[in-house]
């Protein structure tokens, strides 16, 4: 069933419900305007990666993937009561999670006629007590489903055409050439984050592997990155 989210990011994109949920061949498009065709993506990107890379044959396509940056737990006692609380998650997206999603899209991204936005957002999640197919477990006997998810606001958006445009998120003064353990360093994350984002980077040809240190695998940059 389509979340609430999902609807309110089309009508960002495209006001007019008339050019929403158009049928194009074998799909059905979230929106369209103009020549661009605009997909919304909030799950993984892996589950239309086939469709993207079809449609990219005679078409331009907007993949619009949401990242959430703050959401508030809203508890209902049923489905469609009144809230009972509400608090704040203490999970905090940031845009460096979409290199999560690109190990599994980098057959796809980059391509001449494909925009990657990626869209930070405030959402409300309403929950209810229950199991079903939706449901999530938080804690042993603490099981919930999802009825809805809504937007409250967008923080930011940003535009990828290239893999270039993904090394703009590194930091500026990595060593040349570099390894994960720089990276993990200078960007204050875990070692495994880093290995991601040199594989969709090594991937999408931004970086080349330039020999070892040890047994860490060094990077440098692409003179013509793609």
């Amino acid at each position: 069933m389509e979340t609430s989210l999902h609807r309110q990011l089309k009508a960002l994109y495209v006001a007019d419900e008339a050019q929403h949920e158009v049928v194009l061949g074998d799909y059905r498009i979230d929106a369209v305007r103009g020549k661009e065709l605009i997909e919304v993506q909030h799950g993984s990107l892996a589950a239309i990666r086939d469709k993207i890379r079809r449609l990219l044959e005679d078409h331009r396509v907007r993949v619009v993937k949401p990242i959430v940056a703050r959401k508030t737990l809203v508890k209902l006692p049923e489905p469609g009561a009144e809230p009972i609380s509400r608090r704040r998650s203490p999970k905090r997206g940031t845009l460096l999670d979409v290199f999560d999603e690109l190990v599994y899209f980098t057959r796809v991204f980059p391509h001449p006629r494909l925009v990657l936005e990626v869209v930070l957002v405030e959402i409300e999640e309403l929950r209810y007590p229950g199991r079903g197919k939706r449901r999530r477990r938080r804690r042993p006997g603490e099981e919930f489903q999802i009825e809805d998810q809504r937007l409250v606001g967008v923080d930011s958006h940003h535009q990828f055409r290239r893999a270039s445009d993904l090394m703009k998120l590194l930091p500026s003064r990595l060593p040349r050439p570099f390894h994960t353990g720089h990276l993990a360093e200078r960007m204050d994350v875990p070692r495994g984050i880093a290995q991601r984002i040199a594989y969709c980077l090594r991937e999408m040809g931004a970086v080349e592997e330039a020999g070892k240190a040890g047994n860490a695998i060094l990077y440098q940059r692409k003179r013509r990155a793609a």
